[in-house]
C-alpha cells in the first residue's frame, strides 16, 4: 500500500492516531477537536494554527484517498473522524505497538533522534531503552512493504543522527521537510504560510530583476553596434 501524505495530511493523520492512543473515549474525533490538536503547542512541531475550513479540507482530501473515515455514534449530531491510515479491517499497512507509537510521534514533529522518540513515544507505547527504539527504527526502515522510515545523515553539532517517517515522499525525508515547510500564520490567519512559497516568491523576484537587467545590457550592446556600423561606414 503505498501512501503519500503533503504536511496537513500528515498532521492530521498523527493527530488521529495519537488521540485513538491516548484518549480512546474521545475517538473518533469532531471537526472542532481534530482543529485543536492539530494546533496543540505541545508535542508539535510545528506548532500551527489552522482553521477549520483547512482542517475539513484535508480530511476531504484524506477521504478520497481512503485514508479517514466519518463515523459517528448513534444519536450523535457531530460528524466525526477515524483514520483508516494502518491497523483497519480492510487496509494492508499493519504496525505493532511501538512502530505505531514511533510513527505517530515523526507525523507529529517531523525527524528526530532516537532518543527524541523514546521520550516522546513513551506515551503511547512502552521502550526499555534507546536500543528498542532504535530496534524498531530498523524493523519499519527494512519492512519488506516499506521502507517507513529512514536515517538521516547526521548534522554539524549534532551527536546523533535524526529519523523521518517516508510516507511524505523520500525526498522531503531527506530535506527533513516532512512539516518542516509549514510554520504557523500570524493569529487570525486561517491556512498555515509556507516558508519554501516565500521562498519561491523571491526566487522570482530575483529571476525578474536579472532579467530585466539581461534586457537592458541587450539594448545596450544594440546601440553599441550601430553606433560601431555608423563610424565604420566610408
Amino acid at each position: 500500500m503505498k501512501i503519500e501524505l503533503d504536511a496537513l495530511e500528515a498532521r492530521v493523520i498523527g493527530c488521529l492516531i495519537e488521540k485513538q492512543i491516548t484518549t480512546p473515549d474521545q475517538y473518533p474525533l469532531s471537526l472542532n477537536a481534530l482543529t485543536s490538536a492539530c494546533n496543540q503547542k505541545n508535542n508539535r512541531d510545528p506548532v500551527m494554527n489552522l482553521d477549520e475550513a483547512t482542517v475539513q479540507q484535508t480530511l476531504d482530501s484524506l477521504s478520497r484517498k481512503h485514508l479517514v473515515i466519518e463515523k459517528s455514534g448513534f444519536g450523535s449530531r457531530v460528524p466525526k473522524y477515524q483514520h483508516l491510515f494502518c491497523n483497519t479491517e480492510f487496509g494492508t499497512l499493519k504496525l505493532d505497538e511501538q512502530e505505531l507509537a514511533i510513527i505517530c510521534e515523526l507525523l507529529l514533529r517531523g525527524p528526530q533522534t532516537p532518543g527524541e522518540l523514546r521520550s516522546r513515544a513513551s506515551r503511547m507505547a512502552a521502550f526499555r531503552d534507546v536500543s528498542e527504539v532504535e530496534a524498531t527504527l530498523t524493523r519499519l526502515s527494512q519492512r519488506e512493504d516499506g521502507p517507513f522510515v529512514v536515517r538521516l545523515p547526521r548534522e554539524p553539532g549534532r551527536r546523533e543522527s535524526r529519523y523521518a517517517h517516508l510516507f511524505s515522499g523520500a525526498a522531503a525525508a531527506q530535506a527533513g521537510q516532512s512539516l518542516d515547510t509549514y510554520v504557523a500564520p500570524a493569529a487570525g490567519a486561517g491556512a498555515p504560510t509556507s516558508d519554501a512559497h516565500a521562498a519561491g516568491t523571491h526566487v522570482e523576484e530575483r529571476i525578474a530583476r536579472l532579467e530585466a537587467q539581461v534586457s537592458a545590457l541587450r539594448a545596450e550592446v544594440e546601440e553599441l553596434r550601430r553606433r560601431l556600423e555608423t563610424v565604420d561606414r566610408p
